[in-house]
């Protein structure tokens, strides 16, 4: 447990620029606070004391305003920025030296069954608001943006945006869709209409101008 925890306070020094010593991050950060009673409920999820569980559970959440179902697994160094909100389903896994910002979401659309939640890989990154629906995995080196909703698998290293998301880039490249919407270089319908009248005019004053030579 402590070496658990001084990993995770040297990721909040890593990850946060807010982050100013280590007492500040273990008496003060919710995240820190959340995933070290997780790790209590945890045990006591794998042992069958459930009840007890629930309990740690629940008073971490008031206190932290971060809920994490104590069966949900969670790897080491993982970084909660700010917290409020954020809620972890029972089956959920997340890998290690992942990065969750507030008001996210790891939970289930309610149409599955034993694994209803998401798998997380390593490094992933989920933005403010994001909602990961579904027992799909997100890959390593990941991102997802602030306030997708995620309802499919995600390869690694990719970066996933939108409601529903789609992914935008893979290895760093951009990653073309047929059918995506260009919103900067649309086609402007009024734009079109006005060019085929001035076609047509320029060609009805040229023929005006061959029947005027032709008379003289």
């Amino acid at each position: 447990m402590f070496e658990d925890m001084k990993e995770l306070v040297a990721a909040y020094k890593a990850r946060d620029p807010a982050a100013r010593s280590t007492l500040e991050i273990l008496l003060l950060y919710p995240g820190v606070r959340a995933v070290r009673s997780h790790r209590v409920a945890h045990w006591c999820y794998n042992h069958k004391l459930y009840f007890l569980a629930r309990l740690i559970s629940q008073r971490s959440r008031h206190r932290t305003g971060i809920e994490i179902h104590p069966g949900a697994k969670i790897g080491r160094r993982l970084v909660i920025d700010h917290g409020m909100g954020i809620v972890i389903g029972e089956t959920a896994e997340i890998g290690d030296d992942c990065l969750i910002f507030h008001g996210v979401t790891l939970g289930g659309t309610g149409k599955d069954v034993g694994k209803r939640h998401p798998t997380i890989g390593n490094n992933v990154l989920i933005g403010a608001g994001a909602k990961v629906l579904g027992p799909f995995k997100v890959g390593d080196n990941s991102r997802v943006a602030a306030n997708s909703v995620v309802l499919s698998e995600i390869p690694p290293n990719s970066t996933a945006v939108g409601v529903p998301a789609r992914i935008i880039r893979i290895d760093g490249k951009k990653v073309n869709y047929v059918g995506d919407v260009d919103q900067v270089s649309v086609t402007d319908p009024v734009g079109m209409e006005l060019a085929a009248l001035r076609r047509e005019l320029d060609d009805l004053l040229a023929l005006h101008e061959e029947e005027n030579r032709n008379i003289l």
